[in-house]
């Protein structure tokens, strides 16, 4: 078998995702209860018998270290595989091959035969060994990953156009206007060689794959579309993550990602917590509940991940909460997410009201009706926070006037 390296890019800022990536980047970020992002990433690598990784770091890596560690949940503290974290050196990375190209001392030290580039931000199954056969059938010097988009949706991503054998003839990187339905999912297959050669011989600071590589390799060389059919989300907006981990709670006949599959498993690092615990007047609908958590009041459609508690009498309602998060007695919260060890205090509403004011200071962040909270905060009880409100780590709420925050208000 053909000796492949993956490369994860996994230092994207992520500042569309706003608080939640305040402190840590992007696909770090907690997702479906107990997994953060990249374990999506990385448990297509172990299914598909990929070991050796090596993890491209660069804003706030620590959160993401500390939960990668040796890899094992993985299965890559074998003694044939390893998982590498790549931080910059000098000079930070300027473009995602910029980000490849600083590393090229690790790819040519490996020796693979293809390396396997990917994005550790996105939410799929996938089996890459498919994609790298598939490139070898080819003879392709590279083969970029797509997913079928609808094209009001292509500003987000580079377009393309194949023949009929899925040879790529056209390349566009992030149009404002398109007919193009066919989007790359920032999915690589190289020849080590070819890779090289390219990152050598382009001299750009900035050096991006879809801006700089793959429109002149189409002219030069043969580049491959190799077509994706499973479910693939970005979550990179306050919308995307709270409508995709919702999703995951949906009737069976409308789920979009089996997280049950026994032949592909989500794998990840788990905390020591005891198991679920429902009290006797809990009413539950429709929710993902983690370990160590605990409801003693009302959970309609929403996510509670490690260690939440919800006290008697409260409700949470089409949310998604992280860890450690306490909902106190009388508490209601609707349409929010909240980050870790926040409190809501004893009969607080957070997510109240009709008003749909967007988001004042950031509008196109939030404008549908999501209110997010950072981590450690206190809501005193009581208090009253509208819809679209962004509250960061460290705001003391204690000094709002009248326990009131209007709909649309940023609180620091």
């Amino acid at each position: 078998m053909k000796k492949v390296l993956a490369l994860i890019l996994a230092g994207g800022r992520g500042t569309r995702l706003d608080i939640l990536s305040e402190n840590r980047v992007k696909p770090s970020v907690p997702f479906a209860g107990k997994y953060r992002i990249i374990d999506f990433t990385l448990s297509n690598c172990a299914n598909s018998g990929i070991y050796d990784i090596a993890i491209l770091t660069q804003y706030l890596p620590f959160s993401l270290n500390d939960h990668i560690g040796s890899g094992k949940p993985w299965d890559l503290d074998r003694r044939d595989s390893k998982v590498t974290l790549l931080q910059p050196h000098s000079e930070w990375y300027m473009g995602t091959a910029d980000a490849v190209r600083k590393n090229i001392h690790y790819i040519e030290q490996v020796k693979a035969d293809y390396v396997l580039i990917l994005s550790g931000d996105h939410i799929y199954k996938m089996n890459y060994r498919k994609m790298v056969d598939k490139h070898i059938e080819n003879k392709a010097s590279l083969t970029v990953g797509v997913n079928i988009v609808d094209p009001k949706d292509a500003h987000h991503f580079g377009m393309l156009k194949t023949d009929e054998n899925l040879k790529i003839t056209e390349f566009v990187e992030k149009p404002k206007q398109t007919t193009l339905t066919m989007a790359s999912m920032g999915i690589y297959v190289f020849n080590t060689d070819v890779l090289l050669k390219y990152l050598r011989t382009m001299d750009l600071v900035d050096l991006d794959f879809g801006k700089h590589i793959i429109p002149k390799m189409i002219h030069e060389t043969d580049v491959y579309a190799y077509k994706f059919h499973g479910y693939w989300k970005d979550v990179g907006t306050y919308d995307s993550y709270l409508e995709t981990n919702l999703g995951l709670i949906e009737t069976v006949d409308k789920i979009q990602l089996d997280m049950y599959d026994p032949t592909w498993k989500i794998y990840t690092r788990s905390e020591e917590l005891p198991a679920v615990k429902v009290g006797s007047k809990a009413n539950i609908k429709q929710a993902l509940l983690s370990n160590g958590s605990i409801v003693a009041g009302n959970v309609e459609r929403s996510v509670l991940s490690p260690g939440v508690v919800v006290h008697p009498l409260a409700t949470v309602k089409n949310s998604v909460i992280l860890n450690d998060v306490q909902i106190m007695s009388g508490a209601v919260v609707e349409n929010c997410i909240i980050d870790k060890h926040t409190i809501i205090g004893k009969d607080a509403i957070v997510g109240f009201g009709n008003d749909l004011t967007p988001n004042k200071e950031r509008p196109e962040l939030l404008e549908s009706g999501i209110t997010v909270l950072g981590k450690h905060l206190n809501v005193p009880e009581k208090m009253r926070v509208g819809r679209n409100v962004r509250i960061f780590q460290g705001a003391d709420l204690t000094k709002i006037k009248d326990g009131i925050i209007p709909s649309g208000e940023t609180i620091r």
